[in-house]
């Protein structure tokens, strides 16, 4: 009995030992933060359009734009109110957007085919006022 406790004992301690004697890893890690600031640029422009089915399409049409980070169209001024990031796009990109979806800008002409596939209440007036100041 003595040798079995005695195997175990020495079992044990060799365990303990090699245990003990094991080198530790560390492993180091460094972050780097890095800061790029998106250069945001506000924009407003007139854009043709009658009622709320045209400013879902008209703010779906510039929000679809890479870059865009808000765009939201006033009903009753016929405008439109972007921020975008400059560095990734031109702000003709944006009118040429909304411009394919069929509505008229102050700078691009609306697609005429899609312009006759809206709906009869977003047939706006080619003549239309754009960009209407309310003061």
């Amino acid at each position: 009995m003595k040798k079995v406790i005695l195997s175990m004992a020495v079992i044990a301690g060799l365990a303990f030992t090699s245990c003990k004697n094991e080198a530790k890893k560390e492993i180091k890690t460094t972050t780097t933060e890095v800061s790029v600031a998106a250069v945001k640029t506000n924009l407003t422009f007139g854009v043709r359009g009658n009622c709320g089915m045209c400013k879902m399409t008209i703010e779906k049409a510039a929000n679809s734009v890479e870059g865009v980070s808000s765009a939201v169209w006033d009903v009753d001024q016929k405008k439109i109110d972007i921020s975008f990031d400059d560095g990734k796009i031109d702000a003709v990109v944006i009118h040429e957007a909304i411009a394919a979806s069929g509505y008229d800008t102050e700078q691009v002409a609306g697609n005429e085919e899609a312009y006759d596939g809206l709906p009869g209440c977003c047939k706006y007036d080619h003549a239309m006022v754009m960009n209407v100041s309310n003061d």
